[in-house]
């Protein structure tokens, strides 16, 4: 397809492409088909024949063209047969009744109709009118494109001005931090209902009973350390028992030593 420029207003001269030679096959046409039966079906030979695909086989006493052989049913076996018609009540629905006639109504047809073989069309109307001195000359007589000047952009009216979907864009904005934050001051005060704050007498109270627990296990501890020889298994588990719990007692007494002691109240 050639494009629009102004070297094609004047149409190049058509010249017609050289016609190829008629293909004509290397092959010779009545060459017995290679790797098929039908050459053996006129002979007594199995499996298949001209496996090589030579061209000139040993001529036997049988070939693979049939002296009276075609295609389909023999000549006259198609013509009809006189004896061989429907009969009554024989048909697939078993009966001879045909049904209702019913008149066919034609849908409205949307194509204009058909012309009629007396209406003939209008032949050899020709046009003297040359269209690329035409085009030409129209392009050439018509005005320029008026360019219309635009108002400048700082008189405009919503200079200046923030646009209404960037402010809807905030408030949406504000509204997600505003319910985010609402969700954290939730959160934190639900979590502070769990806790409970110790008063000092509370702590104290608590202290003195790890102190009296912590003498008691210690007492204890000290029994079992000064056997020289630890051999049974109940003395060597009695002992670290008591190591573990002197450890975890020490470890809550010093929790107790801070200035604020919540207690967690789900636990």
């Amino acid at each position: 397809m050639q494009q629009e420029s102004i070297y094609n207003l004047i149409p190049k001269e058509y010249v017609p492409p050289p016609k190829e030679p008629m293909y004509r096959s290397a092959y010779p046409s009545g060459l017995t088909p290679t790797g098929s039966t039908f050459n053996n079906h006129t002979t007594s030979r199995p499996k298949v024949n001209n496996i090589n695909g030579d061209f000139d086989l040993a001529r036997g006493p049988h070939t693979h063209k049939g002296q009276s052989n075609s295609l389909g049913r023999p000549k006259g076996s198609y013509k009809p047969d006189s004896t061989m018609f429907r009969l009554k009540n024989t048909g697939t629905m078993g009966s001879n009744q045909l049904p209702e006639v019913q008149q066919y109504k034609y849908p409205p047809s949307v194509r204009p109709p058909v012309p009629k073989k007396d209406e003939k069309p209008i032949h050899g109307l020709k046009s003297n009118k040359n269209y690329i001195v035409t085009n030409a000359v129209e392009n050439i007589l018509s005005a320029p494109k008026q360019i219309v000047d635009e108002k400048p952009w700082t008189e405009k009216k919503d200079y200046g001005k923030v646009p209404d979907y960037l402010t809807k864009i905030q408030q949406s904005i504000s509204s997600e931090y505003e319910i985010i934050r609402n969700m954290h001051i939730s959160e934190a005060e639900e979590m502070d209902k769990q806790k409970y704050l110790m008063t000092q007498e509370e702590v104290v109270q608590l202290k003195q009973g790890l102190k009296k627990k912590w003498e008691s296990v210690n007492k204890e501890y000290q029994s079992i350390t000064h056997i020289r020889m630890i051999d049974t298994v109940g003395l060597k588990r009695k002992k670290e028992q008591c190591e573990k719990e002197l450890a975890q007692l020490e470890k809550d007494i010093e929790k107790l030593n801070k200035n604020y002691v919540f207690v967690d109240t789900q636990k």
